[in-house]
């Protein structure tokens, strides 16, 4: 056995590596190894981004303990079976041989192997199996995203049983951690200020650096409201403008109509996202997109309109389709269009290439968010971007806009934070063949749907005025440019808005119905109220806070007694914060 292999390696097998990255390891990632290195330790969790390298990182590691025989073997555990014959691929390449198909029954593999991938459910089935392999020969354990360890208190239980003897357990994860109190096998925590329990990583390297670094791609997102119409079970006929204060409710039926495969608003943002597809493919010839859908039933009819918008078919990937993993493969590998998946974000999709996706889905865990944007984000060559598309929702609004946003599993929190609910992700990776239901059957029908160009979110900036789908200023932001470094991005952002702003001065304004003083101001009210939530989401600031900043920056008495002039000064100054701030 030999390291050459593994440290000639692409920083970012199984593709190329990024510009500006190390010839033989990332920068990060060699750190990270010397750190491991110096150290020696028996436990080593290492945080990184999606997309950063950590295959190669930790195969590089193996190779190197293999080598100088501190372990004998190697137990790889993933979340899913898509991934076991991921890591087993990576891991042949630096020959490494690993059994990516051993079964619990077996009870050995083949002497041609020097271990084996397992699922963390497989490990929790049969912890004594495990426990004896890993004591018959001194074993390397690696963990990747290591949070799924966590899954169930059964899980963690088995998973420790199993490997509490190993001689070496690499945790890896990409993602942020847990909100609830199952602690993380192997996984150290220190008390904070606030008596809470944090995990600790011994190696942090997040999206922000990675971005500088050129190891990850930037992310634009492409914000899209409209009108929503639908009808109740009780009979009554409602609208609500998507991206406008709505109530929880409201919102949440809003959203659900949006994403209706029946409606206009899905296929005209579908529309949008190939023009930007077509677009990107200028400069990545390969470039491909992903819609990530709710369930079955909705992905099929995803998959109908975009043959009927490209004239080619759609790649459908089901979570219980047994062919699944020979479909992404053949994919990731192909020059096609487009691929329709149902919660396959934490099921080991990993295709290099998408560089545009749809977000058509009603979860919104901060989890799930990061693994369905990181699905875009790794790197190939410079100057590549990446494009989301996805409904006007504040809580997306604030996700998309704390896209650099580290955070740790903290346990006995008090109370749970917002939309940091695991079991909310467990339930939206669940395998589902029918629509989200309430009870037995829907809870509304959709009537009428259709999209508005919103804005774009990039950086923790917001450019763009809105506009009508097929509009000039729509194809402003969609025919960006697919190859930008992240500072030509936001230039180029700015330039478009700025241009945009100087075209609606110069045309004369049309003549509107005269409002009365008091629907004009609750009309105004109503728009800055809006912006201040999102504000809210993307900065943690109380919304009182928020218009109490305002009104230092405008002047003028509290907002019941201010007038129109001066709430429209407000409204103008707070969409100034939103392009200015990184």
């Amino acid at each position: 056995m030999s390291t050459f292999a593994a440290s000639h390696l692409s920083p970012s097998y199984p593709d190329r590596a990024a510009w500006g990255t190390a010839p033989k390891l990332r920068a990060w990632q060699e750190q990270a190894f010397d750190l491991y290195t110096r150290r020696e330790p028996r436990d080593f969790l290492t945080v990184a981004t999606p997309g950063a390298g950590k295959t190669t990182y930790a195969l590089r590691i193996a190779s190197e303990l293999l080598e100088r025989g501190v372990v004998r073997a190697i137990t790889i555990v993933t979340p899913t079976e898509h991934l076991k014959r991921q890591w087993a691929d990576a891991a042949s390449r630096v020959g490494i041989g690993i059994d990516p198909e051993f079964k619990n029954s077996q009870g050995t593999t083949s002497r041609d192997y020097i271990g084996v991938a397992v699922t963390y459910a497989q490990v929790a089935m049969h912890p004594a199996l495990h426990r004896a392999r890993t004591e018959a020969r001194k074993t390397l354990v690696i963990f990747d995203e290591v949070h799924h360890a966590g899954d169930a208190k059964s899980w963690g239980d088995g998973i420790r049983e199993a490997f509490e003897p190993a001689t070496r357990r690499l945790q890896l994860t990409g993602t942020p951690f847990r909100s609830d109190d199952n602690p993380i096998p192997f996984v150290s925590y220190e008390e904070d200020a606030e008596g809470l329990k944090r995990s600790v990583a011994d190696y942090s390297y997040g999206y922000g650096p990675a971005l500088d670094d050129g190891v990850v791609r930037p992310v634009i997102f492409l914000a899209y409201s409209g009108e929503m119409k639908w009808r109740t079970r009780a009979g009554d006929e409602i609208a609500a403008t998507l991206g406008t204060p709505l109530t929880k409710d409201q919102l949440s039926q809003a959203w659900r109509a949006a994403l209706d495969p029946k409606g206009d608003w899905i296929r005209q943002v579908m529309q949008a996202a190939d023009r930007r597809l077509t677009e990107v493919r200028r400069g990545v010839p390969d470039a491909g997109g992903l819609v990530i859908a709710t369930d079955h039933e909705t992905a099929r009819a995803y998959a109908r309109h975009l043959r009927n918008i490209t004239g080619e078919g759609a790649t459908v990937v089901l979570s219980d389709d047994p062919g699944a993993s020979k479909k992404i493969k053949a994919f990731a590998a192909s020059q096609d269009r487009w691929l329709v998946a149902v919660r396959m974000v934490s099921e080991g999709v990993d295709i290099p290439r998408l560089c545009v996706g749809v977000y058509a889905t009603s979860t919104s865990t901060p989890l799930f968010f990061a693994q369905a944007v990181g699905r875009f984000v790794r790197a190939r060559k410079r100057g590549e971007t990446a494009s989301v598309f996805l409904p006007s929702v504040p809580t997306l609004m604030g996700l998309a806009n704390e896209m650099e946003v580290e955070r740790d599993h903290v346990l006995n929190r008090r109370p749970p934070e917002d939309g940091l609910d695991d079991s909310l992700l467990e339930e939206a990776n669940r395998k589902k063949d029918n629509p989200d239901v309430l009870g037995d059957e829907l809870p509304f029908e959709t009537m009428e749907t259709s999209a508005t160009f919103d804005r774009v979110l990039f950086d923790g900036g917001e450019f763009g005025t809105g506009a009508a789908v097929g509009s000039a200023e729509e194809e402003d932001f969609l025919g960006l440019p697919g190859l930008l470094e992240p500072d030509q991005v936001a230039t180029l952002l700015r330039k478009r808005q700025s241009e945009q702003q100087a075209a609606k001065r110069r045309q004369p304004k049309e003549e509107e119905p005269a409002l009365a003083a008091h629907e004009r101001i609750a009309e105004l009210r109503r728009e800055l109220n809006g912006l201040v939530g999102a504000w809210n989401h993307r900065t943690g600031q109380p919304h009182g806070v928020i218009h109490s900043e305002l009104r230092r920056a405008c002047g003028g008495p509290p907002i019941a007694q201010a007038t129109a002039e001066q709430i429209q000064e407000r409204i103008d100054k707070i969409r100034h914060w939103a392009t200015q701030r990184r």
